[in-house]
């Protein structure tokens, strides 16, 4: 990190250049070129995932469009493996967007009245718009608004101050998205095992034809 960069004048320029910084230096470009195959990939059977309203089981299904993100209440211990498509909504909408309504004037929204996106390049512009929502409503609060408290929003937490709130998203975001980073990496790696291990089929195959009949 190049400390000329950063937003040291302030403490609220702080608090957001942390994210900033994060965002435009190990994230964005991690999650450039995600495709749909990626973005709904089931690493094990059973996932929570974000998919088409007919095809989902859950026992507790959000949204409000055609695509669903799937829960259960009480959350059964273990909870299943999520998909990326999955921890994309819970940071668009969980994380972002329902703080952005909470503290920052968005329209109110929660995971069931949320439209969640069908495809990857969908979700990481949803991800974008509600990220610079945050981030604005951050800087607005200047410094004198990071102590006031949070408010009802936050449950038991009301008398959180703003600023422990966005430390409390910094974290979560940072958590979530490397997540997501993480299982690109175990696509990526799991395709190129897949196609290594059937490139020898595939020469027996061409040897088989290739000989000669008697």
């Amino acid at each position: 990190m190049n400390p000329q960069t950063v937003r040291q004048e302030t403490w609220n320029g702080l608090l957001r250049e942390q994210i900033d910084w994060h965002w435009a230096h190990q994230v964005r470009a991690r999650l450039s070129g995600l495709a749909d195959d990626e973005y709904f990939w089931e690493p094990v059977p059973d996932c929570w995932s974000v998919r088409p309203r007919e095809e989902s089981r859950a026992p507790v299904q959000g949204g409000s469009g055609s695509m669903v993100i799937e829960f259960a209440m009480p959350e059964p211990d273990p909870a299943p493996f999520t998909t990326i498509a999955w921890r994309l909504g819970h940071a668009i909408v969980g994380i972002l967007a329902m703080r952005n309504a909470s503290h920052f004037g968005r329209e109110p929204v929660d995971y069931f009245t949320y439209e969640y996106a069908d495809t990857a390049e969908g979700a990481l512009r949803q991800l974008e718009e509600e990220l610079a929502r945050w981030q604005a409503g951050v800087e607005s609060l200047g410094e004198e608004g990071l102590g006031r408290p949070c408010g009802d929003a936050e449950g038991p937490y009301a008398e959180w101050s703003m600023a422990g709130l966005v430390l409390h998203i910094n974290r979560e975001l940072i958590h979530h998205l490397s997540e997501i980073c993480l299982l690109r990496d175990l696509f990526l790696h799991q395709r190129i095992a897949r196609d290594e291990r059937a490139e020898p089929d595939e020469r027996d195959a061409r040897d088989e034809q290739a000989e000669p009949e008697e």
